[in-house]
Order: structure tokens, then C-alpha cells, then sequence
């Protein structure tokens, strides 16, 4: 282990230890480890005395908002209600909560009370069809879930249904006389906090434990920036899902140090980037979260005034680096800060100062409480700086493993713990994290994971198709689509129309093919593995490819 005075303070490079340690400030507000502690028992003691007097949670359609001490009183009444019989069947320490809900204000409530009462909280894509949704809730092990009117029909029948739009659960909220506290001492730091479902490396959702520790850890590292940077508060609008990892963390991390968060809620979603500025400018925020698409978006524009924006957060997907730096020539007051995470990893590094912000290309620096080895994609030896390897995590903030896959885990850690990202990267000599390409074969379109394998499972479902493999196709918007390469039965007249409609009348939208070229046949090794390292090049040379 370094003692910090053989890390080097311009690379965080560590010649004893041949790994790289984050330059940021160390987090003060981090607990000891053993110290029984849930996140909201964390959060609440970041909160101050008197509570803000602003807003904790903005409705960006509607104006509603929930102010500090009605969220606290709420989530009391809430995680009183979980315990007693008010919700069927009565959930405490351990259970599992599914959630399959659109972005609403009761939402971080619900999250809140959920953790405060020792309840794991499994959040899913509401667009997930039926089959989908069945899946993850056999993953997850979940014995409640909650949800809306509209996404109840796809949850499992045998599954106890707590709808959040219904008369019954507002006056659940509203029930003062049921409250508990939400500090609890009987749970560890290393209990489960979240489920969040994950493809991993091999294309089959899993479903990734994550304990409180990961969640305190990355807003202690968030804490401490926050006191760097002498701002008093944000107003943050949450373009990320809170369904998704990013959008799960940053709602926790806002209702911890007492920002105000703004919910891009449906209403504003369906208006597409006009509702996304419209909002940010409406509710004057100061930081938004964005998928590059919508990055995108705004160097289109003719003119964006949005004068009390100071940074734009986007990851989840590759943004070109011309994307980027049109948007520096157009919004010039506002920091763009790429950041590089994972759902099994957290946050593993991000820009924060506007000097980091000029390092296109650049995922930012390394965050805080994370370690990081590069090594040799062949021999796993540890690399120095500059040379390109498969990046490696250690820390509180990444997940404890994949739940009952003894197999994904194996493969997930190497021999001494290190969580393997399958991302091939290079830390520069200015400590600057760059991904170059990604080892794994997830498609990244726009900020959601889409495994090839699943595609192809569903391509091979169609009778007019012998074979078919799936691999990303450059996008400037989405970062990556989902494009098919398919091998027709002979005769076969299937045209593209009907092999991407085959395959959205099942899956979610996110995920559908949106490009099929026809081929002859599929690379393939000896085993029948198909050879995704060559399928580009073979495409390139594939006579009979139209694209």
C-alpha cells in the first residue's frame, strides 16, 4: 500500500504499489469502514442545521417541488410505513424493492426511505418489455416491487405491486403519525444498498451488488470537491435516468449536499432538446447532466442562452472529440466536463476544474477514493504512464459482485481484487484517465448498454435468418447504434424493414437494430464463437456487404 510520499503529485503514478492514485483532495467526511451506517444516515449528517431553505426536488414540467423538511418528513413516514403492514408484504433489512417507474418526484423519496430502512433498491429502464422486466426480477430476487400504472401490466403476476400514482401510497407519504427515524444502526456499510443491472462483458444482464460504503465513498469524494470549489449550492438538472447508475448516484449526491435537483420528468423529455433547454433555462441551473446526443444538440443550436449554466456533465457514451470542441466555441462560460464510470465501478474519473475541461479526449482525472492499474492485455503485467492497458479498479466505491453468478465474478476480479473494466486506457504524464477503445462488446448508444448477444438471439429467432451478428455503427448523436449483419436462408426475400421491426416488437426501445447490412457469412472462430475483433474488417472486405 503507497503512504502518498511515493505517489508521484503530477500522474498519481505509484512506483511501489505500480498503480495510480487520485490527485483530488481526500475526502474528510469519510467514515471508518467498520462503522455501522446506511447512506442516509451518511447524508443526513453532510445536511445542515437549519435545513435549506430552497428547494430539494423540482418537477422541471410542472413547478411542483418538495422542500428539504417535507422530503425528510415524507421519507420518516415512508420507511415507517415499509415496516408495518401498510405495505404488503411488510419490507425491513435485506429485502429487495424493484422499481419500475418513469422519473417523479416521489422517486428519490421512495430511494431514501428504501436505504434508510435497510432495503435493497433494484431500479429498471420502464421501457423494459414484459419478458425483460420478468428477468430482472428473477436476477434481482425481489419480493415487492413498485411502480406506475402504466408499467405494472409488465411486472411478474405473482410479484406484490405498490403503485406510486394510487390515492393509497400519496397518503402513505403524507401519514405523520407513522414516521421513524432514518438513521439506523443496525446496518453495515457493506450490505447491499442497490441491485443495478449490468451486461457486463459477455452480453448477459447481471445484476450488480452495490453496499452503502459504494454510495458514501463517491459522495464523500463529491463532498470534498464541493468545499474546494466554495460554491454554495447547485441547481442541477437531471438529465441522466434515475433508473441509471449515473442518474441513481447523482440524485443521492444532490439530496446529500443539499443542492437543489431538477427532474427532467416525461412531459419535458418528449419535447427533446427544446424541453431539456427550456427547462434548464426555466429553472435557471446551474449544472445539467447530459448523453452526448443532447451535447450534440446544443452546438446545433443558433443561439443557447443559458446564462447561469456553468458545467455540463456527459457520460455514458463517447462524445467525438469535434462535438466537443464545437461546443467550447459556442459556450464558452460553460465547462464541459467528460467523466468515465460504470455501473460496477461508480465513478472513476471526471473533470472538475475548467483547466481540466481543455483536455479533449480526456475522461478528467481520476476520483476520488479510487485506485487504478493499467496492465498488459496479454500478460496482466502492471504498466506505467502512457502506455495503453486494460484498466483495473480497487476501492469503496465499486460493487461487491455480481448476485448468485459465481462464474461473472470469477471473471469479473482478477487473483488480488481488482475489478477488471475490459476498457483499454492510458493515463497521460498529467494524470488524465483516456479510453480508447473498449475490450468489452457492449454497444454504448447514447448512455444505455446494448449486448450484442441479446440481439442476436432475437435475429436468430427470425426464420428467414441462418446467422447474424451485431456491432456497433459510429453515430455523432448516439455515439454508437446497433447494426446487424445478417445472413438470409436461402432465396429469402426479408428486407431491412422487417428484420429491425422483428426485433423492436421485442425488446426496448433503446435497444433496437437500427442498421442491417446482408452478408454471405459470420467470422467465426473454431468453437462458433463469432470473431467481434473482425467483423469491421471483414465488413470492409465483404463483397457481397451493402451498406
Amino acid at each position: 500500500m503507497s503512504t502518498g510520499d511515493d505517489v508521484d503529485p503530477r500522474t498519481g503514478y505509484c512506483a511501489t504499489t505500480r498503480s495510480f492514485h487520485s490527485l483530488r483532495p481526500p475526502p474528510a467526511m469519510l467514515p471508518p469502514p467498520d462503522v455501522p451506517l446506511t447512506f442516509p444516515a451518511f447524508a443526513l449528517s453532510l445536511l445542515p442545521s437549519p435545513l435549506p431553505a430552497h428547494p430539494a426536488l423540482v418537477d422541471a414540467a410542472t413547478g411542483e417541488a418538495v422542500s428539504y423538511p417535507a422530503f425528510l418528513s415524507q421519507a420518516r413516514a415512508l420507511v415507517g410505513a415499509l415496516r408495518s403492514r401498510q405495505v404488503l408484504p411488510p419490507l425491513g433489512r435485506g429485502d429487495v424493492a424493484f422499481v419500475l417507474a418513469p422519473a417523479r418526484l416521489d422517486v428519490p423519496v421512495l430511494y431514501f426511505a428504501l436505504l434508510a430502512a435497510g432495503v435493497v433498491v433494484a431500479p429498471a429502464n420502464p421501457a423494459h418489455t414484459a419478458a425483460e422486466v420478468a428477468r430482472l426480477v428473477a436476477l434481482s430476487g425481489a419480493s415487492v416491487a413498485f411502480a406506475v400504472s402504466a408499467t405494472a401490466a409488465k411486472l411478474p403476476a405473482a410479484l406484490p405491486v405498490v403503485l406510486l400514482d394510487s390515492p393509497r401510497f400519496r397518503s402513505l407519504l403524507d401519514d405523520r403519525s407513522s414516521g421513524e427515524p432514518l438513521l439506523d444502526a443496525g446496518v453495515r456499510q457493506s450490505e447491499t444498498a442497490a441491485i443495478q443491472f449490468s451486461s457486463g462483458t459477455t452480453g448477459r444482464v447481471k445484476a450488480a451488488a452495490l453496499p452503502h460504503r459504494c454510495f458514501i465513498a463517491m459522495v464523500a469524494g463529491y463532498h470534498a470537491q464541493h468545499l474546494q470549489s466554495g460554491k454554495a449550492r447547485e441547481t442541477t438538472l437531471m438529465g441522466a435516468p434515475m433508473f441509471h447508475s449515473m442518474g441513481f448516484c447523482f440524485v443521492l449526491k444532490g439530496l446529500a449536499l443539499g443542492f437543489t435537483t431538477v427532474l427532467v420528468t416525461e412531459a419535458v423529455a418528449r419535447a427533446g432538446l427544446k424541453g431539456i433547454l427550456g427547462a434548464a433555462e426555466r429553472w435557471r441551473v446551474t449544472e445539467m447532466l447530459a448523453a452526448p446526443p443532447v451535447v450534440s444538440g446544443m452546438t446545433r443550436l443558433s443561439s443557447c442562452h443559458l446564462a447561469s449554466l456553468g458545467r455540463v456533465i456527459c457520460g455514458g457514451a463517447p462524445l467525438p472529440g469535434s462535438v466537443a470542441e464545437r461546443f467550447r466555441r459556442q459556450l464558452p462560460h460553460v465547462d464541459l466536463c467528460m467523466g468515465y464510470g460504470s455501473t460496477e465501478g461508480g465513478g472513476i474519473s471526471i473533470m472538475v476544474h475548467r483547466d481540466e475541461c481543455s483536455h479533449v479526449g480526456s475522461a478528467g482525472r481520476i476520483s476520488s477514493n479510487v485506485e487504478v492499474k493499467i496492465v498488459d492485455i496479454v500478460t496482466g503485467e502492471p504498466l506505467s504512464v502512457g502506455q495503453k492497458g486494460e484498466l483495473r479498479l480497487r476501492g469503496p466505491s465499486i460493487m461487491t459482485g455480481y448476485v448468485g453468478d459465481d462464474e461473472a465474478n470469477a471473471a469479473a476480479f482478477d487473483s488480488d481484487g481488482w475489478l477488471k473494466t475490459g476498457d483499454l486506457c492510458y493515463i497521460d504524464q498529467d494524470g488524465f484517465v483516456f479510453v480508447v477503445d473498449r475490450l468489452k462488446e457492449l454497444i454504448k448508444y447514447k448512455a444505455y448498454q446494448v449486448p450484442p448477444a441479446e440481439l442476436e438471439l432475437v435475429l436468430q429467432s427470425l426464420p428467414e435468418i441462418v446467422d447474424a451478428a451485431v456491432m456497433p455503427y459510429p453515430h455523432e448523436e448516439a455515439g454508437q447504434i446497433p447494426m446487424a449483419l445478417v445472413v438470409r436462408q436461402p432465396g429469402s426475400k426479408v428486407t431491412e424493414a422487417q428484420v429491425m421491426e422483428h426485433v423492436a416488437k421485442q425488446v426496448a426501445p433503446y435497444k433496437k437494430i437500427r442498421k442491417v447490412v446482408f452478408v454471405d457469412s459470420i467470422p467465426k472462430s473454431p468453437a462458433g464463437k463469432i470473431l467481434r475483433r473482425q467483423l469491421t474488417s471483414y465488413l470492409q472486405s465483404c463483397p457481397a456487404a451493402r451498406l
